[in-house]
């Protein structure tokens, strides 16, 4: 805990996850949403194209990319960069796991809703989003883990004051594994562990409470 560059490195990589975890998971649940209900559109091949392409296309040629569009624009390698680059490519995991979920979304619900004077957009905030919200939360946790361990686009798009702690990890391996690479390690296997139970805890309760609610609705 005492070293500086590494409690940077952990700051910048967190400070990097949480903004483009959450701007991706906006994006990324409009595109699946787009995707998902407005049918065929023009420009619907060359859209669905730009949104799968990162799935496909190997980190080295998107950090690359990037890299030269940030050149091309004169934008200066840093935070900025790092986190634009990790919304490009984490946003169309987003859009899959969303559109994945409206694919087998009931709109008899929406129906039902815009019936009773609903208009559109707060028929998605009052009965759309909440449903399909543990596909968002799912898009949201994948992108936030894709981002903390991201390596090779990082290395591309970062700049002076900008190093993310697998950046920094590697550097240092490079040189020899040291007692406070062990630290950091174990203390991320921790934290994984300890999301993991917590998360198994809450799926448990949950499904109980469902349980009892079927039972006392059946009499």
């Amino acid at each position: 805990m005492q070293n500086e560059a590494i409690i940077g490195a952990a700051m910048v990589t967190l400070k990097v996850a949480l903004m483009s975890s959450t701007i991706a998971t906006v994006l990324g649940t409009m595109a699946g949403f787009s995707m998902s209900r407005f049918g065929v559109f023009r420009g619907r091949t060359l859209f669905n194209g730009m949104i799968y392409a990162p799935l496909v296309m190997p980190e080295v040629v998107t950090g690359l990319s990037l890299l030269l569009m940030f050149v091309a624009i004169s934008l200066d390698r840093g935070m900025l960069t790092i986190t634009l680059a990790h919304i490009t490519f984490s946003m169309c995991y987003v859009a899959v796991v969303v559109q994945s979920r409206l694919v087998s979304f009931d709109r008899s619900v929406e129906e039902a809703a815009m019936d009773l004077g609903c208009t559109p957009l707060k028929t998605f905030f009052l009965i759309t989003l909440p449903i399909i919200m543990p596909a968002v939360a799912s898009g949201w946790l994948l992108s936030f883990t894709m981002s903390l361990d991201d390596l090779v686009i990082a290395s591309f798009t970062s700049g002076p004051g900008s190093t993310t702690l697998p950046m920094k990890i590697y550097s240092q391996v490079r040189l020899g594994v040291t007692p406070e690479i062990n630290a950091v390690s174990t203390i991320l296997i921790g934290i994984v562990a300890f999301g993991v139970v917590i998360t198994s805890i809450i799926h448990k309760r949950n499904m109980a409470q469902k349980d009892r609610d079927q039972r006392l609705a059946m009499g």
